[in-house]
């Protein structure tokens, strides 16, 4: 057994190193709704009710309760993203597809070992989050963009945890969030006039970083009923050289802050009830939250204090249920419901990034096909969602109105070893 356990792991990661250099979503903003396909399933709850091998990565303390096991999935995903412009005087007025890909694959893997007494180890590999358009009728031609428009960001990250249980039914966690993240942008060439860095500002191919923030987590059990779980994740400090005349803090990218509670209350012995919160920082991040009026202030693109996307903080609230059905089949299904991370006010420069979907449904179930064997699957829908502008286009581009949409499905497949 000893044997099998490294070799298990190391496919597993290698499978999903090999494939994540093609992820890109958004969801909550731009943060992915769950780690993992069982997760996922559960509509992103889970902070109290650890499911797999990548629970670290919602909470490190919950490492200690789903036992030895490797963890590798794959989900297919598809977001429906559109603008449409009207009321421009300088002829942008239009609709416009950002479907240049329309389909991405979000590799998973994680890893959980007890180590020690009471001590725990668990290694989780998965997407934080990212945003990717691609218009191939470019909503800033009118203004001299040329070519193709759009971003790709994709944020990856590595989660090595460690999880204590100081009883038997309560943990505590830590856990380090070493994050790669690569960027690019393509014809936004008619910002470059407003940039500190104008040669800085598109069409200069992939920029990356890999940058490290810690994560905290605790979880403990009320009787046999009620379980109740915390998480906080540090802000990532991140940057792209190739983009300093594009991002705030000449091409800051930081990664927010954020935090978490969840309860799982146990109604029956086969059916389970899961409630989260989380709160997500994205206005503390220069580059995400400074709105484009700061354009218009005097700061230019690229500056500390220069425009971004204007996206305000936001709470997440996740509710879900999981019902074992049979000793070998588990159901789930899960909604979730996210603030509006951007202002009518900011929707022309979020153009590129429309993560505006706030409602999202989930449905997933586990089979136990042996025992030590498990496969799982979800399916989510997140509602479509259109934010109009109000006072969008600044003057200087001709004054009008930029309207965003998004919707987007996903469908997910996971094998799990218990090990």
């Amino acid at each position: 057994m000893s044997t099998t356990r490294p070799s298990r792991a190391g496919v597993a990661f290698a499978l999903a190193t090999a494939l994540l250099p093609t992820t890109a979503l958004a969801t909550n903003g731009y943060f992915t709704n769950g780690s993992s396909v069982q997760s996922n399933g559960l509509g992103g709850a889970g902070i109290a009710y650890p499911v797999d091998a990548l629970a670290g990565f919602i909470n490190p303390a919950g490492i200690a309760f789903v036992g030895d096991r490797v963890d590798v999935g794959l989900t297919a995903f598809n977001p429906d993203r559109s603008a449409t412009i009207a009321g421009n005087q300088y002829g942008a007025n239009g609709s416009y597809s950002g479907n240049g890909v329309k389909y991405f694959l979000l590799p998973e893997a994680g890893y959980t070992h007890q180590v020690a007494d009471d001590l725990y180890f668990g290694l989780s590999l998965t997407a934080n989050g990212g945003m990717n358009t691609g218009y191939h009728d470019n909503p800033y031609g009118a203004f001299g963009g040329q070519g193709e428009a759009g971003v790709n960001l994709q944020q990856i990250v590595l989660t090595p945890a460690l999880a204590y249980k100081i009883t038997p039914t309560q943990s505590i966690g830590i856990g380090a969030n070493i994050a790669y993240q690569r960027f690019y942008a393509e014809g936004l060439t008619p910002f470059a006039a407003f940039s500190q860095a104008p040669n800085s500002v598109s069409n200069t191919g992939y920029s990356s970083s890999v940058c490290v923030g810690a994560r905290l987590g605790w979880n403990g059990s009320f009787g046999d009923s009620l379980t109740l779980g915390a998480t906080w994740a540090s802000k990532i400090n991140g940057s792209f050289n190739g983009y300093q005349g594009l991002f705030a803090q000449s091409g800051g990218f930081d990664i927010p802050a954020n935090f978490g509670i969840g309860a799982a209350y146990r109604v029956t012995p086969q059916l389970t009830l899961l409630a989260d919160v989380q709160r997500i920082f994205y206005s503390e991040t220069h580059s995400v939250g400074n709105p484009l009026a700061n354009l218009l202030q005097g700061n230019a693109l690229g500056s500390p204090d220069g425009p971004g996307f204007g996206w305000r903080n936001i709470n997440v609230y996740k509710i879900a249920a999981s019902y074992v059905y049979s000793p070998t089949l588990t159901l789930r299904f899960g909604f979730s419901h996210a603030q509006q991370p951007i202002p009518s006010s900011q929707t022309f420069f979020n153009i590129i990034a429309p993560g505006v979907v706030q409602n999202q449904v989930s449905l997933g179930a586990t089979w136990q096909t042996s025992q030590r064997g498990e496969f799982s699957f979800y399916y989510s829908h997140a509602f479509e969602k259109t934010v109009n502008g109000f006072d969008s286009i600044p003057a200087p581009f001709g004054g009008g109105e930029a309207n965003i949409a998004l919707s987007e499905n996903s469908l997910g497949f996971a094998y799990a070893w218990k090990i």
